[in-house]
């Protein structure tokens, strides 16, 4: 009896000692796993940093080339200018071809928030129609809106020059702003409907027996609900309008009109020279608002692209 009272009382009291040991030997292990993982982190970092630099070198080449002479560009294809000049930026600013720089500021900034309202609205009106009115035809109707998607511009060029020709509207805003209330843009129309659908019908029920019409319900319900996804058209119709180049370039033809992407063309086409010290910077100056509005919005592109709606 003594013998195994010693024995359990040996095995008890080593039985600590041994977890102590084992205490004591763990740290040496976390510290690997830590150091480990600081390595993993440290490398990943410089791959995405040396990514960042790799995408922000055009953006920070065009801003840096504003301050080059015209006699360097072709000569020095670097990043610092060897001889930095603000020539440039006063060239811009005079205008070119009898017209201010803010006109054509103006121009663009016209058609885009005409594009942006009218875009957003008229996509928005579509988009209840199809996802929560149940009508004849509406299979067949939003597969041919769907179809339009594959209907490349340039095959409708033609037609609608003639048409807006024929209405005696060529050389003004109406040929490029008429279109966005129209709910043309089949993208926003598809994008606005795939978000309504994932709304419970519940609350249309709700408001009806409350005496909402259609009307009342997109304006109080539906609209609040898909702010991430209007709010998202918003941002590529901005864009899309303010870098449209063609539009502008069939319709436009009085200089007074032409928005920045035609203005451009004019420092190319004024003389047999091209004058690419006022076509860069003027370049980066249209590129400032489109980052600008990005980034004051970029925090709703995610939600809207994601399409996630309520479940019920």
């Amino acid at each position: 009896m003594s013998t195994s009272n010693v024995a359990t009382t040996s095995g008890a009291a080593a039985t600590p000692v041994f977890a102590a040991q084992q205490t004591i030997a763990a740290p040496p292990q976390r510290r690997r796993r830590v150091k480990r993982k600081t390595w993993q982190t440290v490398i990943w970092l410089v791959v995405l940093i040396a990514l960042t630099a790799l995408v922000l070198y055009p953006l920070v080449w065009l801003g840096i080339s504003t301050l080059k002479p015209n006699s360097e560009f072709g000569q020095n294809p670097g990043l610092i200018p060897q001889q930095p000049t603000f020539d440039n930026y006063l060239k811009v600013f005079d205008g070119i071809a009898g017209v201010p720089l803010w006109q054509f500021f103006g121009n663009s900034l016209i058609l885009a928030v005409l594009a942006v309202v009218g875009t957003v609205f008229s996509s928005a009106l579509a988009a209840y129609a199809f996802a929560r009115i149940q009508f004849k035809g509406l299979g067949i109707l939003f597969a041919a809106m769907i179809g339009t998607l594959l209907l490349p511009f340039h095959v409708v060029i033609i037609p609608q020059y003639i048409l807006f020709n024929n209405l005696g509207l060529v050389d003004t805003f109406w040929p490029l702003v008429l279109p966005k209330f129209l709910a043309t843009e089949a993208f926003f129309v598809f994008l606005l409907v795939q978000f309504m659908r994932q709304m419970p019908r519940d609350m249309d029920e709700a408001a009806r027996i409350d005496g909402a019409g259609h009307v009342r319900i997109f304006w109080a319900i539906i609209l609040p609900l898909v702010k991430p996804a209007l709010i998202t058209c918003a941002i590529f119709a901005f864009i899309w309008s303010w870098n449209d180049f063609l539009g502008p370039l069939l319709y436009l033809t009085s200089p007074e009109n032409y928005p920045l992407p035609i203005a451009l063309r004019l420092y190319n086409d004024q003389s047999s020279t091209s004058d690419f010290g006022a076509t860069v910077t003027a370049s980066f100056l249209a590129l400032v608002p489109v980052l600008l509005f990005f980034l004051v919005f970029q925090r709703f592109l995610v939600d809207g692209v994601a399409t996630q709606g309520l479940k019920g």
